[in-house]
């Protein structure tokens, strides 16, 4: 998957739950185009009509683009006759009946990566706790895309390296942090975008499945690559220490290890770990 692909489904998601935590009917969204100074909106959820699919909205032009060019969130009661924006885009916007509308910018590494919209079909005022809402769905793009680029990063630094070396270490540490931190988020979407950058520090992003591990098995796994005890992997796991105990009997039975190291070994020849 091209970081552009993976940064698409980072929006899709923010949109979806843009629309169930605000109830605003339409949403869209999409990145900035690499070398290019405009937002392709990519991404609809609950539109009518195709007349935002693929649009290229400059910086500096109509809500969205003066969002990018501003760096933060915007908003406007009636699109069509607010004074507040340019207008280079009502033919879509008026074909696809929208009026209120608010556009927040994605910002990673003070860079504009894309931008989120959500509107209305009615002229009235977005409110507070909706921008709030909209605002917070981009931070959950923004930390999606840091994590996923993060481990990018170190996974290509690691490549240049021993499977030994220190940068295989903090590889390591990295995947059993973030396989930790996933079953706390309650959100699935963000949940599973979490793991998928999990998967980008592994030879395969399927590569588990392979030897039959459970992703509760390779938690386990992950935690003592990195030198817990049961005690310690079921304290940052939130388990018992006996479940621990069972889930690594069961990974050590799969990959036919009958020591801890010789699964932890067979589970990183297998692309199970990093």
């Amino acid at each position: 998957m091209t970081a552009d692909a993976s940064g698409a489904v980072e929006i899709r998601a923010a949109l979806m739950r843009l629309r169930r935590t605000t109830g605003l009917p339409v949403a869209f969204g999409g990145l900035v185009e690499p070398g290019r100074s405009w937002v392709r909106i990519s991404e609809l959820t609950g539109t009518r009509t195709q007349a935002l699919n693929a649009l290229a909205v400059t910086s500096g032009n109509g809500l969205g683009g003066k969002a990018v060019a501003l760096g933060r969130p915007c908003a406007v009661t009636d699109y069509s006759l607010s004074r507040r924006i340019s207008h280079e885009y009502d033919a879509p916007v008026a074909a696809e009946g929208l009026r209120s509308a608010l556009a927040v910018p994605v910002v990673v590494r003070r860079r504009v990566r894309g931008v989120l919209y959500g509107a209305l079909r009615t002229a009235q005022p977005l409110g507070d706790r909706t921008l709030s809402a909209a605002v917070e769905a981009a931070r959950d793009v923004e930390q999606a895309l840091v994590a996923r680029e993060e481990a990018q990063d170190l996974l290509t630094a690691a490549r240049c390296e021993p499977a030994s070396g220190p940068a295989w270490e903090q590889v390591r540490e990295a995947h059993a942090a973030l396989r930790a931190l996933a079953p706390r988020i309650t959100d699935p979407d963000l949940r599973a975008e979490l793991l998928s950058a999990c998967g980008l520090l592994t030879a395969s992003p399927a590569s588990g499945e392979e030897v039959g591990l459970t992703p509760r098995e390779i938690d386990v796994l992950a935690c003592v690559a990195g030198g817990a005890t049961n005690a310690a992997a079921a304290a940052r796991l939130g388990l018992r220490p006996e479940t621990v105990k069972g889930y690594l009997r069961s990974a050590m039975r799969k990959l036919g290890a009958h020591t801890r190291g010789e699964a932890v070994a067979a589970a990183r020849r297998a692309g199970a770990l990093p």
